[in-house]
């Protein structure tokens, strides 16, 4: 398969040998997967509701309460290699099971913190790594399970952070205001351990399944499918043969990537585009209150967010997948990568609370249009065979924006002591990779036709003098 191709390998074919089952106990995997990675994703932004109240008690700056959710984010990132090498020794079963009371055990000790440093370990690394063993598992099972119908799992399963956002949200302000944000996050406590469930339904793929009659799936015709399979599985064997000789690292990390021309244009745009992706999210609700909203009306424009972000993704999904958008993805990646720097560029222009309440509904499309391509254009640049390796890769460097985008954030509030400027930052931060991808990605498509009509025309060439040299043979015989 050609990087940035339009027909992708099947994940299941190339890592297991054996075809999965496309439904059946899939959908309850698929299930657990939207749990999972619904509080990976949904819990950090959800607990927002409490930085008021908790910067206060302990008397910190806007910046050292951003840390908290920075912290949890980047550990989660940061932990998505050794997450990975987890779930090839021991399976998504276990290891989610144990990151459920990781989350678990961070929030009941950080009920017990007396300072916001305690916070930091508790809720942020201890949280943020059992959230890693939560959202790397759920990622990769599904692709297991599925094979024909993985574009609908996946973007179901994705729902899963708006859908508990949309939970958490009302539900955090209703434990504040009965328990305080101790006894909260004690609450809190017992409710992520849900995810022990979810992982529960994660039991192995049977390995002699066999695909459905008629099911093979048949996105740009059949040849150029099985095409992509033979050159998935060639390209599979040439990375064991490396592994072999480059040793230990290599068995688990296909460092190779960083030669990958849409690897590299993923990963730098990304890179920036995470300094302003997760900051709007966690200073909605601060600045409703800023602006003089009251507490629950600030904990609704989440709830809002959430809604039309689960209705966004699975809508993404379907649309990714048509005919029409499918074969250049990448430009509407690209799109929606823009479309979020715009919109928080017009935020501070937006009057009143009816100002932010628009903001949240465009916010929702522009963000849930970014989660549910974030990992299918990845797999598009770089097949299924290397995709476990490239989302342990990206999610390793990520972690660094990740850490540091929401204090340099709640550090222009700060500095200039309204969120005006918090805005215009995350706009920038958004608009110039979007700006970035669309430049890079029209050279790369137009690099991969070019080098398609080469191969093509090298493969005519063989054929040809293949055919001659059977001739002349046929003549001296």
């Amino acid at each position: 398969m050609t990087a940035g191709g339009s027909n992708m390998p099947p994940a299941a074919a190339t890592k297991l040998g054996c075809a999965p089952p496309d439904g059946g106990w899939g959908w309850a995997v698929v299930f657990g997967a939207f749990i999972s990675i619904g509080f990976s994703y949904a819990f950090p932004k959800s607990l927002t509701i409490y930085f008021k109240e908790i910067q206060e008690y302990f008397s910190v700056s806007y910046s050292e309460i951003a840390w908290l959710s920075s912290v949890m984010l980047a550990s989660m990132y940061a932990g998505g290699p050794v997450s990975s090498i987890l779930v090839n020794r021991f399976g998504s079963r276990p290891v989610v099971m144990v990151g459920g009371l990781m989350v678990s055990a961070g929030m009941v000790l950080a009920s017990f913190g007396t300072t916001i440093m305690h916070l930091y370990l508790c809720v942020g690394v201890i949280g943020g790594f059992g959230l890693a063993l939560n959202l790397q598992p759920a990622l990769t099972i599904i692709g297991t399970y599925f094979q024909v119908k993985r574009p609908m799992a996946n973007g179901l399963a994705m729902a899963g952070s708006p859908v508990i956002l949309f939970t958490l949200a009302p539900l955090n302000q209703f434990l504040f205001d009965s328990f305080g944000w101790r006894g909260s996050f004690l609450i809190l406590g017992s409710i992520v351990l849900n995810c022990c469930v979810a992982g529960a339904l994660m039991r192995p793929v049977h390995r002699n399944a066999k695909p459905k009659s008629g099911t093979e799936p048949q996105r740009n015709g059949a040849p150029a499918e099985e095409a992509a399979e033979q050159s998935a599985d060639l390209l599979t064997g040439e990375r064991q043969d490396g592994s072999e000789r480059h040793g230990c690292l290599s068995k688990f990390i296909d460092v190779s990537l960083f030669k990958h021309r849409g690897f590299l244009i993923y990963l730098v745009g990304n890179v920036v585009m995470f300094f302003g992706f997760f900051a709007p999210v966690v200073f909605m609700a601060p600045y409703a209150k800023h602006q003089g909203v009251d507490e629950y009306s600030a904990a609704f424009l989440l709830s809002i967010f959430a809604l039309v972000d689960m209705f966004m993704r699975p809508a993404t999904g379907f649309i990714g997948n048509s005919k029409w958008i499918r074969p250049r993805i990448q430009y509407f990646f690209s799109f929606a990568v823009s479309f979020n720097g715009a919109c928080h560029l017009l935020c501070p222009l937006l009057p009143g609370y009816a100002g932010l309440v628009v903001y949240a509904v465009i916010f929702g499309l522009a963000f849930g249009m970014v989660c549910a391509l974030l990992f299918e254009v990845l797999m598009d640049l770089v097949g299924a065979h290397r995709f476990s390796s490239a989302v342990g890769l990206v999610t390793i460097i990520e972690c660094a924006p990740v850490l540091l985008g929401p204090p340099i954030s709640g550090a222009l509030v700060d500095i200039y002591g309204e969120y005006k400027s918090m805005y215009y930052a995350c706009g920038v931060f958004m608009l110039v990779p979007g700006i970035f991808f669309f430049i890079m990605h029209y050279f790369n498509y137009k690099r991969l036709d070019e080098e398609k009509k080469q191969s093509v025309a090298v493969d005519m060439r063989t054929c040809e003098e293949a055919v001659k040299l059977s001739r002349a043979h046929g003549a001296d015989g």
